[in-house]
């Protein structure tokens, strides 16, 4: 129920910055130009990767932001309000905690479809069942190399998730299996790499975040 890598002791906050590796599969699962939130961002490192593929971050925050780009905010309560009337949807790496993880399934869902990566053998347990009429989608991705410098992968295979709103009308989820790394997303992998590592990070840069109405 964590993101096991070996004998590395597990990250306070289970902060484990997003590889760009595991976002690759679910690029053809986005629309073009896809607005997102981002309500678990960390450091920001998944914003990148999908803002170098096309899509538009209109909002990112952290319990415990370690960046200056990211707003502080808790994603089990905060509830976000947008001056622009247009859909986003929510995407992120969250904490697996399942005491964590499961209200923030049910939290998120309420309020926009929400793409969420963690282990891919929580479809197989009873734990998935309540949440069975909010799941749309499930992408595999693999083992992800969680820990920067290691030469091991995580123990767990993941996948991410799309969940919305309950449908009791909602019979079975989509399952899509992994594909060759020269099938997946809309641009070259080679293309996708270069943008990212070329991406500007610095935090004084403006973050281009639309306004949030506040309560």
């Amino acid at each position: 129920m964590s993101k096991r890598t070996g004998h590395f002791a597990r990250e306070r906050d289970d902060f484990y910055p997003t590889p760009e590796g595991p976002v690759r599969p679910l690029l053809p699962h986005l629309a073009t130009g896809t607005r997102f939130v981002e309500p678990c961002a960390g450091d920001g490192a998944l914003r990148g990767h999908l803002e170098a593929a096309g899509h538009v971050c209109v909002f990112a925050y952290d319990i415990n932001p370690r960046s200056t780009r990211i707003a502080k905010r808790d994603a089990l309560t905060h509830e976000v309000r947008l001056r622009s009337p247009k859909p986003f949807t929510f995407i992120t790496n969250p904490p697996w905690k399942r005491d964590i993880l499961h209200p923030l399934i049910m939290h998120l869902s309420d309020q926009a479809p929400t793409w969420l990566l963690f282990e891919a053998d929580w479809a197989h347990t009873v734990q998935a069942v309540p949440f069975a009429d909010r799941l749309r989608k499930i992408v595999s991705v693999g083992r992800v190399r969680w820990i920067a410098g290691s030469k091991s992968d995580g123990k767990d295979n993941c996948a991410w998730y799309l969940f919305d709103q309950p449908d009791p009308t909602a019979v079975s989820s989509q399952f899509f299996l992994r594909q060759p790394k020269t099938q997946i997303g809309p641009a070259p992998v080679e293309s996708l790499k270069a943008r990212s590592i070329t991406r500007v990070w610095a935090d004084e840069i403006s973050n281009n975040f639309e306004s949030e109405v506040q309560p």
